[in-house]
């Protein structure tokens, strides 16, 4: 038996994990704790924080696993800016300067943060670890895997076979060739961040239609066997890593949108012409999964899937697979990006190590947990009226049947990007204008970003269409068309294609409570659930965020475990 500590770290969503005898001990996100929004640094605070949550000193741990070879990465790295020559000369020394000057020592710098020999400090490959996170967390015995991001060392996708004997690669597709890049590349020509902005492309891409496609056909071909190439004029991931993009793709789609410009899809024919290209993106990819699927089943002969990678944080794609590519069962791992390559490395770890296989995954509290008294004392500091509640899942109903917007801070913070219970903003799911409300005035986003529905799982049938529950609606990483006769009273979480990226509650589950609550005040097991942020902000961790979330956005209240906690 043994203690392993998984870490990913320094391109974007720094993360640590600890299994420790081969059960999931701990999983933190740097960003949660430094309060800077996929934070890609050495993730220090992550790593103390998984150690305290496992109650053991550094010097315990049998192997700490880096989710990645830096070697390997560090000549790809110089191979592309080399092939890309004379293009990349101006990029060249800043790029390979980055390697070398604290990327390809990073197993070194985590033997010395933690003080442990550097003989236990080893590193992993970024396609297996993501693997791992994904098939060792997953309740199948057996199942193919899918990964899909943008870049690893040197593939961007790879298909495997996970069964009793581990993960084995059946093939991979190497760079530049990369979904992720690809959509990297659209994010950013679209105007939005990346690494961060994927998300509102595919919340911008049910506002438009297809359209373009013959254009993205001539950017991403699919060859029909679930196989992809790029056109690399088309990318300029060499010599240009903001935007990854060159001047070909304007020429073939237009000037690219201004970042930060507001969003007017009903009044503006130019913004309308932007969603109708997130639209063939979105249909682009879906294509492209679903056909990678489809080759990952017949390449494996498994009845059930796995899916990590950035790409796999798709919900929409996902949906397609799981209606399309053939599979019986489907899970995808919720910390499917570069967080969740830190979980996957301590996985590979222990296995290496001899470890058991862990329990299937069940939830993502996997952080640290929120003190109450240290929200009273700190709610009487700032002059905040708080006070505790013999029933908050009641209290928690009664606001939000009277139109209130609450934030729940609960047990330990969620590992990965959705908010399941545990940092939550909830409201009641029937008035369009709450989703108005949301998005222009708390969460400050743009104004065709959707929300979510958490509802009781014995309900799912009745209000959403695809069937009872499966293995990926717990963890909100797929979306089902919401029934025609239910829309209107889930007018908030039902986006404008008539879907809704939903959460199933069962019982026990962190919303069941308030869910079954909600019932009893407002006659509907559905409350509308999003992230306990705002825009450019973390999701909150500890007390001091929860109550200053309350402080500085228009909310009107937050009930730390018992205690609710208004201005």
């Amino acid at each position: 038996m043994a203690a392993v500590l998984g870490v990913s770290a320094q391109y974007h969503d720094a993360a640590a994990a600890l299994v420790v005898d081969g059960r999931v001990v701990a999983a933190v996100q740097e960003e949660r704790l430094t309060r800077r929004k996929g934070d890609p640094s050495l993730p220090r605070e992550a790593m103390r924080a998984c150690l305290r949550l496992g109650g053991i000193e550094a010097g315990a741990l049998d192997r700490v696993v880096f989710y990645e070879n830096p070697y390997a990465k560090l000549e790809r790295v110089v191979n592309g800016a080399l092939r890309a020559f004379p293009t990349a000369i101006g990029l060249f020394p800043r790029a390979v300067g980055s390697q070398l000057g604290g990327k390809i020592w990073v197993l070194d710098a985590l033997a010395e943060t933690l003080d442990v020999p550097r003989a236990r400090v080893v590193p992993s490959e970024h396609h297996l670890t993501h693997a791992a996170s994904a098939f060792y967390a997953s309740p199948y015995p057996r199942a193919a895997v899918l990964t899909v991001d943008g870049a690893g060392e040197e593939l961007s996708t790879a298909i495997w076979r996970g069964d009793e004997g581990g993960l084995a690669l059946v093939e991979g597709i190497a760079l530049p060739d990369s979904l992720g890049l690809l959509y990297a590349a659209l994010t950013a020509w679209l105007g939005f961040e990346v690494n961060d902005g994927e998300y509102k492309v595919m919340g911008l891409a049910a506002f438009g239609q297809p359209r373009f496609r013959d254009e993205l056909a001539r950017v991403v071909r699919l060859d029909g066997d679930g196989g992809f190439s790029l056109d690399e004029k088309y990318f300029a991931h060499e010599h240009d890593a903001e935007l990854g993009f060159s001047g070909e793709l304007e020429r073939l789609l237009g000037p690219r949108r201004a970042a930060g410009r507001a969003w007017d899809l009903d009044g503006s024919a130019e913004d309308r012409r932007y969603a109708d290209v997130a639209a063939s993106l979105q249909a682009a990819l879906e294509e492209a999964l679903v056909g990678l699927a489809r080759r990952a089943r017949a390449r494996t002969g498994l009845d059930a899937l796995c899916l990590a990678g950035g790409v796999a944080l798709n919900c929409v794609a996902v949906s397609r697979v799981a209606r399309e590519a053939g599979f019986e069962r489907l899970f995808v791992q919720p910390a499917a990006g570069d967080a969740g390559g830190a979980l996957g490395a301590a996985l590979v770890g222990a296995r290496d190590l001899g470890d058991p296989r862990p329990a299937p995954q069940t939830t993502t509290a996997l952080g640290e947990p929120v003190d109450e008294a240290e929200a009273a004392e700190l709610a009487a500091a700032l002059g905040l009226r708080a006070a505790p509640s013999d029933d908050p899942d009641r209290e928690i109903a009664a606001r939000l049947a009277r139109g209130e917007v609450v934030g729940v801070v609960r047990g330990r913070f969620e590992f990965g990007p959705r908010a399941l219970g545990q940092r939550s903003l909830l409201a009641l799911p029937r008035d369009a204008a709450t989703r108005e409300r949301l998005n222009r005035v708390v969460k400050r986003r743009e104004p065709f970003r959707p929300f979510a529905p958490a509802v009781a799982a014995e309900a799912t049938e009745r209000l959403f269409e695809g069937g009872p529950p499966d293995d990926l609606t717990p963890f909100m990483t797929s979306v089902r068309p919401v029934r025609p006769e239910a829309r209107a009273r889930l007018a908030a979480v039902t986006h404008v294609d008539g879907t809704a990226r939903l959460q199933t509650v069962g019982e026990g589950g962190a919303l069941a409570g308030i869910l079954a609550a909600v019932e009893r005040e407002a006659g509907l097991p559905v409350v509308l659930n999003t992230s306990l942020n705002g825009a450019g902000e973390p999701i909150v961790g500890g007390a001091l965020d929860a109550l200053g979330f309350l402080l500085s956005h228009a909310v009107d209240a937050v009930v730390v475990e018992s205690l609710v906690v208004t201005r």
